[in-house]
């Protein structure tokens, strides 16, 4: 089990989702990250994509999306930078106008929760 933060978000779980899987919304909630790009030139996350993320020092690091689940009620995704297992992102629908949005960090990065806390707080205040 990953160490894991959640935040409830008073928005649709879709608005949520779009902050993780548009790559281009990443900077304005990551605290780590200055830019991404997806090696097929879109913008969209999907099952498998592969990209770079440029961290905040300014290193680029490949990508790759690892494990993909979307149904109706829990929608996520995993990803491994530059070959090591990073965050889970999840979006959990609570409604029509609610939704939680959880983040998780493999069994060795529970000091990395610090800057997921961070971000969750971005993400909601995009978000509502």
């Amino acid at each position: 089990m990953r160490p894991r933060l959640g935040i409830d978000v008073d928005a649709p779980g879709e608005r949520a989702w779009e902050q993780l899987v548009d790559v281009r919304c990443w900077p304005r909630w990551g605290p780590t990250v200055r830019d991404a790009r997806l090696d097929d030139g879109t913008y969209l996350l999907s099952a498998g994509a592969t990209g770079s993320v440029q961290t905040a020092p300014g290193v680029w690091l490949p990508f790759r999306v690892e494990r993909w689940r979307e149904d109706e009620s829990v929608r996520s995704w995993s990803w491994r930078v530059a070959g090591v297992p990073a965050t889970e992102h999840t979006v959990i629908a609570r409604g029509p106008s609610r939704c939680r949005v959880e983040m998780g960090v493999p069994w060795w990065g529970p000091p990395y929760l610090v800057v997921v806390a961070v971000a969750l707080r971005r993400i909601r205040r995009l978000v509502t």
